[in-house]
């Protein structure tokens, strides 16, 4: 297993981005359509298409959901999806009777702050959204300064975009792809130490651990200034078959995830969003089958937002806060760099 959202089998993953405007835009489609629901935890949220995801909905089912920066002008990213999936779906075989619909959503990030050219006439991100579904792949992608990640921030460090993958006991893979834009921190105080710490794999972040102690200080808050709002976005994703309205549940509980790894989560200002997707691969899970891939949830969703933070990629932009590697280094320790 390689620690991406594409280890679950009928998963494609695909970034584009523009550094021009340091945004970006990442995209999943799925090999058969996928049952999805949502969280939606922050007061902020720029979305297209949601409201369709809740269980009560007559469509159960998508194509393809698409994570961006740009807020609200990014969300023309899924008009460029749908323009691939159209064309697609142009050559398969006709089905009398019916018209082949396209079904994309997208959860869209604030990153209009971070310089770069945004004084263009007609939005870029249908553009980008139509390079990432074309690019999209099951080989593993880039983490950190690519597609919905590229423009993104945390309160102290360079956000970006992350993903990580556990197997249950019962065989069941959960994954997460997650693009880190926070109001708050996702790492402990002023120091290295991340706050995914206790749950990280294979030093995947640095293999620090958590200060002892942690004191007041690192406790305290630590957002970004008033005229910057910040999104953590992404997908946590099972190849076990779920019905919508545990596909809702699995959303929440990486939601869980977003709220053991950035202090603090779900502000006012924030637009914490969580897609939770079933690809139906495997069987239905017992209750405590079931439970074990929410715990999952939560724990693949706080180590791909450290991973995200970790990965990002230092760029010399002005006035923009350091990366974790330009302000740590590739040689911090737990006894050297101590929050």
């Amino acid at each position: 297993m390689d620690g991406y959202l594409s280890d679950i089998d009928g998963i494609q993953v695909g970034h584009a981005q523009d550094m021009a405007i340091r945004s970006g835009v990442s995209v999943i489609r799925f090999a058969r359509p996928a049952v999805a629901s949502i969280s939606i935890t922050g007061g902020a949220p720029a979305l297209r298409d949601t409201a369709l995801l809740e269980p009560e909905m007559m469509v159960e089912r998508i194509h393809a959901i698409v994570l961006s920066g740009g807020s609200v002008y990014g969300l023309d990213a899924t008009s460029g999806v749908q323009s691939v999936l159209r064309d697609e779906f142009a050559r398969l075989p006709s089905v009398e009777g019916k018209i082949r619909v396209p079904i994309v959503v997208q959860a869209s990030l604030f990153d209009l702050a971070n310089g770069g050219d945004k004084a263009w006439t007609t939005s870029p991100y249908a553009a980008l959204g139509r390079e990432a579904a074309l690019a999209a792949s099951t080989t593993p992608v880039p983490l950190g300064t690519v597609g919905a990640g590229t423009g993104a921030t945390t309160s102290t460090l360079r956000g970006g975009l992350g993903s990580a993958s556990q197997i249950t006991p019962q065989g069941y893979t959960v994954s997460a792809l997650i693009a880190v834009n926070a109001i708050g921190s996702g790492t402990v105080g002023d120091g290295p130490h991340f706050w995914s710490a206790p749950f990280e794999k294979e030093a995947e972040f640095g293999g620090l651990g958590l200060p002892q102690p942690c004191t007041d200080d690192d406790m305290r808050l630590r957002i970004k200034p008033n005229h910057v709002t910040g999104t953590t976005i992404g997908v946590v994703a099972t190849d076990a078959t779920l019905t919508p309205a545990q596909a809702k549940r699995l959303a929440i509980l990486g939601q869980d995830g977003v709220a053991r790894a950035i202090l603090p989560a779900h502000l006012p200002q924030d637009g914490d969003t969580i897609f939770g997707v079933s690809t139906e691969s495997k069987p239905a899970p017992d209750l405590v089958a079931f439970c074990d891939i929410l715990q999952a949830a939560t724990l693949v969703v706080a180590r791909a937002i450290a991973r995200g933070i970790h990965q990002a990629t230092p760029m010399g932009w002005q006035g923009c806060v350091p990366s974790w590697a330009e302000r740590f280094g590739p040689t911090a320790t737990a006894k050297g760099h101590r929050a």
